[in-house]
């Protein structure tokens, strides 16, 4: 446990996260107290060394805002648009961070848009096809993204399946349990 004189921005600056709960914070100081702990979090956000984006989510300057995704709403992970986007199998552009969760919103915080999409909740506790990272943030891989899409969103033109492995995608199939999500997603390889 530290004392409430030491300063537990070290602690957090040298963690691989740079989106904190309170909770992590007291994961990572070794406190069980969190009223106290929550004022000296607070204290820090009064002094500008610390930023709260939203109630009991707090950050490091230059945070990294694909982590906050998944600290706003968790379990979550990164999917949809974001990915397909990014990969270059979708064109359009959005600024919005899509990820898919047990619920749906829209959340603004900072300075970015965060979409939640639900899905049920045995596909999002299934960690295949999602690379989880040390900060704890969750990014589907191409073919998860573009599963999660169909079966979020029905039918859809993709503007590049080129990138998609058609085995990664048969193998990750069986995580829905969906026949109309089969039948679609192989009639879209078929004419990729």
């Amino acid at each position: 446990m530290i004392s409430s004189r030491n300063n537990i921005l070290p602690l957090l600056y040298k963690s691989d996260q740079t989106v904190f709960r309170l909770k992590d914070i007291a994961l990572l100081a070794g406190e069980s107290n969190f009223q106290s702990l929550n004022k000296r979090v607070n204290y820090l956000v009064k002094k500008g060394e610390l930023i709260n984006l939203r109630k009991g989510v707090y950050a490091i300057h230059n945070y990294n805002e694909e982590e906050l995704s998944t600290k706003i709403f968790s379990p979550s992970y990164l999917s949809n648009d974001y990915v397909l986007q990014k990969e270059g199998i979708m064109f359009q552009y959005s600024k919005a961070y899509t990820s898919v969760s047990y619920l749906s919103r829209v959340v603004e915080a900072g300075n970015a848009t965060f979409v939640y999409r639900k899905i049920k909740n045995e596909i999002l506790v299934n960690t295949a096809g999602i690379d989880i990272q040390k900060s704890g943030l969750g990014i589907a891989c191409p073919e998860r993204a573009l599963l999660d899409y169909l079966y979020l969103f029905g039918d859809t033109y993709f503007d590049n399946l080129n990138v998609i492995s058609k085995q990664k995608i048969k193998k990750l199939l069986s995580i829905y349990n969906s026949k109309t999500l089969t039948d679609r997603t192989l009639k879209i390889l078929q004419n990729a």
